[in-house]
């Protein structure tokens, strides 16, 4: 059962299956485990970033492709959620419309792009992309009555899923049972199940086409297939689920903005996330994005107590002072690249 519901792509090593597992009951138990809302926000955020980095290797890791423009649809599908609630209210139906006009819009972008950009070379593909995106951001931030410009949008979701909501006075092993409770539930099983949709794509015949174009295009044009036809299916499947991320972020800020969804710095996140994983693996997504953004969210914290606790050696305690998070959090990046060059996944399956 298990084996099928992973689509036969087990996890190949011992250790990285038990890493997966924690991860997994880690995410599922978070708001009961780790009481509070900076830790269920990271626990939510974790889950976002699973899909929308596993969306992305879709295209890095299965097809070869170098894209700047994911960003563009994980933006789309938050605002996407955000206009309709805006414009429409806090009801069912807009939070539909909203994700089915995000979809629509993603799907066509993605298709003219594919269509018109794929038949470059890589390099000229990814400039192609990244023109495309920043064009788009920064519309989004001058369309101030449309999408709220640069101070974003905010807006309300449907009474059953406000904080405010209560399903019962008495926490139920020290979390209050609540709208907030049942949204972060909602994104869980979403994630969950997208995960497991790209898994399933990938190990089908069309992702084993997917990966003979990665690794020899040439090759498989010459045995028949028309590899623009599937580097473009490929770009629209990663831009939806981007899109459907990018929905699932909206509703668990209820709100967005152009530095939400659409930053560039997200982009480099992204890519960080996917060599620190692995490509070509979408586990790599799930350890990758853990440990990304439980560094990027606790080290400062960390190293908070690491300076306060080395106050006797000045030098260590300036060298460990929470300002510098950002220059530790490169040295990891790097010592990680540097130990793990196929990533965590890679390296952990070659090991076995």
């Amino acid at each position: 059962m298990i084996t099928r519901l992973l689509s036969h792509d087990l996890p190949k090593s011992r250790l990285l299956l038990a890493i997966l597992v924690a991860i997994l009951l880690g995410l599922a138990f978070a708001p009961f485990l780790f009481p509070g809302a900076k830790a269920l926000n990271v626990a939510a955020k974790i889950l976002v970033f699973v899909v929308l980095v596993a969306s992305y290797d879709l295209l890095l890791g299965y097809t070869g492709i170098v894209s700047f423009a994911h960003t563009m649809f994980f933006g789309i599908g938050a605002y996407g959620i955000a206009i309709a609630s805006t414009r429409i209210g806090p009801t069912w139906g807009a939070l539909a419309i909203g994700l089915l006009a995000a979809v629509a819009l993603s799907l066509v972008l993605s298709l003219v792009i594919g269509l018109f950009s794929l038949r470059v070379r890589a390099i000229f593909y990814a400039m192609i992309t990244l023109a495309v995106a920043s064009a788009f951001q920064t519309l989004a931030s001058q369309l101030s009555d449309f999408t709220g410009g640069e101070d974003g949008l905010n807006f309300k979701l449907p009474e059953i899923l406000s904080p405010g909501f209560s399903f019962s006075e008495d926490p139920f092993l020290g979390a209050s049972l609540d709208g907030k409770l049942l949204i972060y539930y909602i994104v869980f099983v979403c994630a969950v199940v997208l995960f497991l949709a790209m898994l399933r794509i990938v190990n089908s015949p069309f992702g084993r086409v997917l990966q003979a174009i990665r690794e020899n295009d040439f090759r498989a044009e010459a045995i028949g297939y028309r590899t623009v036809v599937f580097r473009t299916l490929s770009n629209v499947l990663a831009a939806v689920f981007a899109t459907l991320a990018g929905a699932l972020l909206a509703l668990w800020l209820r709100y967005n903005g152009a530095d939400t969804s659409l930053s560039f710095e997200i982009m480099i996140d992204i890519l960080l996330i996917v060599v620190i994983g692995g490509m070509g693996t979408l586990y790599g997504a799930v350890c990758g994005a853990t440990i990304f953004i439980l560094a990027q969210s606790y080290l400062q914290d960390f190293m908070a107590v690491g300076a306060n606790a080395t106050q006797n050696l000045p030098w260590l305690s300036a060298l460990l002072s929470p300002d510098r998070w950002l220059l530790w959090l490169g040295v990891l990046f790097v010592l990680s690249v540097y130990f793990f060059p196929t990533g965590i996944v890679g390296r952990l399956r070659k090991g076995r």
